[in-house]
């Protein structure tokens, strides 16, 4: 149900659909103001002239028949014009078109250029309602007439060919329209099939996929459109590459001197400072190797070495490296997981930056996860320390981002962890989300990856 609705208000939501409906509506709202207009002028000359008109064109009929009514001259009359004759009376009963008797039909066709009201309407001028029997199932009645002797004479129209019948006209009609309104959204959907492309062109570049340029398919203002776009995205991945050489070359060269310092501090007499020396040349290697890390990860699927692995097994091993043994730990891993595509370098480095974290930030007991749900794995970390300030959930995952901007050397990180954790998911197509734990206390880092076929 929820799917079909949301399938309805995209629907309904997309801009050639209201353009169309707009359209149609306009169409209506124009035919019935026309056809209103024109009946209104036209109605008040058909009752004034026709009316009386056809009403002496009937009594000369009903003279034209003799008294009694003659059913040759009947016959002749009928064959003659395309009307329908009833005779009922003491002496002549006689009915030209039996078969007529039964339908209802309340309308009569109009002559052209002329709206016509129902059959049991069109009367004699001097008539004030309706005779006995007008809105009875007799076909479609014009006028009743009676002979001085007794009979009475019913005049219809005949058998009128089904392009002639206003239902067929009207059901022709609906069906012209709704072609007419369907060509149009076509149409519409044609000229609209560049913001489609737009919009996928836009996510792409949102997701730093810049091979594939949008088409430009006219010199229209949405072609020229999607050309302006093609044209930000190239100068935004010049922007992006020369941002990524330069950091990639910063962190290459960082690394040669860092590791001169670091054999000369291991010269050092030993003591506070030689240890905090040690330290901090250990945090500025551990920054390094987490961005050049995340600048190979950028490039998403194509930073992977994907191999069959046992992921549980994988799990178990980098989560124990981790928790020291006199830390509450609670694991729950799917043993019939079997061999799953991915990545065993970047699972490590994910599993052992979320337990991390969960240890550096967070209190035990430490509850990790790892199920499948359908075509999905599932791996969630939970905490049960203060947890984080919901207006800062949204923001954990960005890089350098720290929820607490005194926090630093003493409780550790630099605010690459999650980031690196969640170029990690998005790399095997899938993503990361951080929540507070429910009950609480405590913090859910929970990974969706889709399972590779």
């Amino acid at each position: 149900m929820n799917a079909t609705l949301q399938a309805w208000r995209r629907f309904a939501g997309a801009l050639g659909v209201r353009l169309v409906l707009l359209f149609l509506v306009l169409a209506l709202a124009l035919t019935v103001v026309f056809t209103g207009g024109m009946q209104r002028a036209i109605g008040g000359g058909w009752r004034a002239l026709v009316r009386p008109l056809v009403a002496d064109y009937v009594d000369r009929l009903a003279d034209e028949l003799g008294v009694p009514p003659d059913i040759g001259r009947a016959r002749a009359l009928v064959e003659r014009l395309p009307l329908s004759l009833r005779i009922d009376g003491p002496q002549v009963r006689w009915d030209s078109h039996p078969h007529l008797r039964g339908q209802r039909r309340g309308m009569l066709p109009p002559p052209p250029g002329f709206p016509m009201p129902p059959m049991h309407r069109l009367m004699h001028p001097d008539d004030d309602a309706p005779a006995a029997g007008d809105a009875t199932d007799r076909g479609w009645l014009l006028l009743t007439r009676t002979t001085a002797d007794g009979h009475t004479l019913e005049f219809g129209l005949g058998d009128v060919p089904w392009r002639h019948r206003p239902r067929s006209i009207g059901w022709f009609t609906l069906g012209l329209l709704l072609g007419l309104t369907a060509l149009a959204y076509l149409v519409m959907r044609h000229w609209l099939r560049p913001l489609g492309e737009i919009r996928s062109g836009a996510v792409r570049y949102g997701q730093g996929q810049f091979d594939a340029p949008i088409p430009v398919r006219s010199g229209d203002e949405l072609g020229r459109l999607a050309g302006q776009i093609n044209t930000m995205a190239g100068e935004l991945r010049h922007m992006l590459d020369a941002k990524r050489a330069l950091l990639l070359s910063i962190s290459h060269e960082l690394r040669s001197p860092l590791t001169r310092a670091r054999l000369n501090a291991e010269l050092v007499e030993e003591g506070p400072s030689r240890d905090a020396l040690l330290r901090d040349l250990g945090e500025m290697r551990e920054l390094i190797s987490d961005l050049l890390e995340s600048e190979r990860l950028a490039a998403g699927h194509a930073a992977l070495q994907r191999e069959p692995v046992d992921l549980a097994a994988l799990v178990e091993v980098a989560v124990h490296e981790q928790v020291p043994v006199d830390v509450a730990l609670e694991l729950d891993l799917d043993a019939d997981l079997g061999l799953v595509g991915v990545d065993p370098a970047r699972w490590r480095l994910l599993v052992r930056n979320l337990v991390g974290n969960a240890l550096r930030h967070g209190q035990p007991p430490l509850h990790v996860r790892l199920h499948r749900e359908a075509d999905t794995l599932v791996f969630t970390v939970r905490d049960h320390g203060a947890g984080v300030a919901p207006e800062a959930l949204a923001q954990l995952g960005e890089a350098f981002y720290r929820p607490d901007a005194a926090r630093g050397r003493s409780s550790g990180g630099v605010g690459l962890g999650l980031y690196l954790c969640r170029l990690v998911a998005q790399a095997h197509g899938g993503r990361l989300r951080v929540q507070s734990a429910a009950p609480g206390p405590g913090l859910v880092v929970e990974v969706r990856v889709p399972v590779p076929s």
